[in-house]
């Protein structure tokens, strides 16, 4: 008997043994072996307070980068080609997020000193993918990656794709293709086809087959702003877009159609719509800025409970305003619209501070329809509770940094005299300064929700590998990386004229895949950003799926 029970604590000992191993193993996530601390690193990061959201950790520790990665995170004395005093700074996961429409270098420029390292638009999107991607080539600081996007192929079918390729994402769509595409419905008598038309079968199937190339060129969903397309796309054109990337096993983004709470037009649809159809496809879905739909109360614990409960591959996001920011033309802004809202002509503003009347509103969205505007429709007060709500990340919903003809400004041009809304500048750090004055959450939380978070649902529900190594302090990972003054990081952007593009304080330095971009708060011309995108398939996906859209034909009774 004795032999027997020593033989068991033996057995006992062997197996914590074996599995203190591969707990050693796994916590050295993608290194074989430590790193050598007496090495020189191409980056040290010393003294800062190192937090890292997925495992928790929290401690002051040196960091060391080589080869774009975080070598070692250690307490003992390190030595790099650059070295980074992070004393009282926090050494944060770089943020991430997937609704930043600006694409532009003077916008990445301002969205870097708020410490965005992946900026990507799952929105949104991008009409031609390959040109998307070899124009960011080499040019970017942050990582990027793009949707294709359901709006442009309507555009091309519906309108032309002459009108099309007048913008090849939301920056241009805005400024030039919906302003295009609204003269030459005016010319021939219809409204626009993008927004207003029900697709026969064939122009549905030319729209499936743009979006099928796009995802076939290695995009990383597709993104289908309904909201702005209420009268033109069907229930069935949703799951026939969600169905179609579900063949590739990729992400569809997507929002509410309307906008209020009274029936029949209530906030959530649209995100029901897009929920359902991602339920029964087993598909991912992204649903966005969760806050703006005046119903976020039912619509996040809605996607939360379907994705912690019953196994959906579903997540949402929210935004640090009370007021959102959209084009004049857009469906909510429709008079019927307005009033579901419960606001009036006088809570629409231009960039410049006016505020509309019944005269500015007709003008506008007749001889005007791409031009940006700020609605002011959510109590400011509620702000702190969809934050702080469980599961959701946190976006900017930015949009391009443009001058008054809706062109880009040039690098050098300097911050103040743009008008913009605040998002696209400041989200950050105005989640982390109202952590620090408001309390709303720890800061912990507040890092996972603007990194790991993102990096979590990327990876596991969307699918998209390049996620396995970001958003995380870690060894192996990827050395993107914030560092801040938790006691002093503030937003400076706000909503008065020239003031949309004041860079965040207190975020002095950033690093993408291990290379200093933000040095001393200046944005650096390095520009070390990669693409986050899917390998180019040889073929398409389209012909897997039916296309057979009811069209109602209005001349019959």
């Amino acid at each position: 008997m004795k032999e027997a029970k020593a033989y068991n604590m033996k057995k006992i000992v062997l197996t914590l043994f074996i599995s203190a191993l591969i707990f050693s193993s796994c916590n050295q996530t993608n290194t074989e072996k430590a790193a050598d601390p007496n090495q020189e690193f191409d980056v040290v990061i010393l003294n800062g307070r190192v937090m890292d959201p997925e495992t928790n950790f929290d401690g002051i520790r040196n960091v060391g980068v080589k080869d774009g990665k975080i070598a070692i995170i250690t307490e003992s004395d390190i030595k790099g080609k650059e070295t980074i005093d992070a004393t009282g700074h926090v050494v944060a996961p770089g943020f991430i997020e997937g609704h930043q429409h600006a694409t532009d270098q003077f916008s990445r420029k301002v969205n870097l000193r708020d410490g965005l390292t992946t900026q990507m638009d799952f929105e949104s999107g991008a009409g031609d993918i390959p040109k998307w991607y070899a124009d960011a080539e080499g040019k970017t600081q942050s990582n990027y990656g793009m949707v294709v996007l359901a709006t442009l192929a309507r555009v091309s079918v519906l309108d032309g794709p002459e009108i099309a390729a007048l913008g090849n994402d939301m920056g241009g769509l805005f400024s030039h293709t919906v302003k295009a595409a609204a003269v030459k419905a005016q010319q021939e008598g219809r409204k626009p086809g993008w927004s207003s038309t029900l697709p026969n079968k064939e122009e549905m199937t030319q729209i499936m087959a743009y979006v099928d190339e796009g995802l076939r060129q290695g995009a990383l969903g597709v993104g289908v702003p309904v909201g702005y397309m209420t009268a033109g796309v069907t229930q069935y054109e949703l799951y026939k877009y969600q169905e179609l990337a579900a063949k590739y096993g990729r992400v569809t983004n997507g929002h509410v159609r309307f906008a209020g709470v009274r029936p029949p037009t209530e906030g959530q649809l649209g995100v029901q719509e897009m929920l359902a159809n991602a339920l029964v496809l087993d598909a991912p879905f992204m649903a966005s800025h969760l806050n703006s739909n005046m119903d976020w109360e039912y619509t996040i614990p809605m996607i939360n409970d379907a994705r912690e409960n019953r196994g959906a591959k579903v997540w949402g996001e929210v935004y640090p305003y009370a007021a959102g920011s959209t084009i004049a033309s857009a469906d909510l802004l429709t008079e019927a619209g307005m009033a579901q809202m419960g606001i009036t002509y006088s809570s629409v503003s231009n960039l410049d501070g006016t505020r509309w009347d019944k005269a500015m509103y007709e003008d506008v969205r007749k001889n005007d329809p791409g031009r940006a505007i700020v609605i002011y429709n959510n109590p400011p007060e509620d702000i702190a509770k969809w934050l702080a709500q469980p599961g959701v990340v946190v976006v900017s919903d930015g949009m391009a940094i443009q001058d008054e003809n809706l062109e880009y400004y040039d690098w050098e041009e300097p911050y103040e005299g743009k008008s913009v809304h605040p998002r696209s500048a400041g989200t950050r750090a105005k989640v982390l300064r109202m952590v620090r004055e408001d309390k709303i959450m720890p800061l912990m939380e507040a890092i996972s929700k603007m990194s790991y978070l993102h990096a979590k649902y990327f990876d596991e529900l969307a699918g998209i590998p390049q996620f396995k190594t970001k958003g995380r302090m870690q060894e192996g990972m990827d050395a993107d990386i914030v560092i801040f003054d938790p006691e002093n990081v503030t937003d400076n952007s706000t909503y008065a004229p020239g003031m949309g593009a004041i860079p965040s304080t207190g975020i002095p330095y950033v690093l993408v895949n291990g290379v200093i971009v933000v040095k001393d708060s200046e944005v650096l011309k390095v520009f070390p950003g990669k693409p986050i995108r899917f390998p180019v398939q040889e073929k398409g996906k389209l012909d897997e799926i039916e296309i057979e859209p009811r069209v109602f034909d209005p001349n019959q009774s």
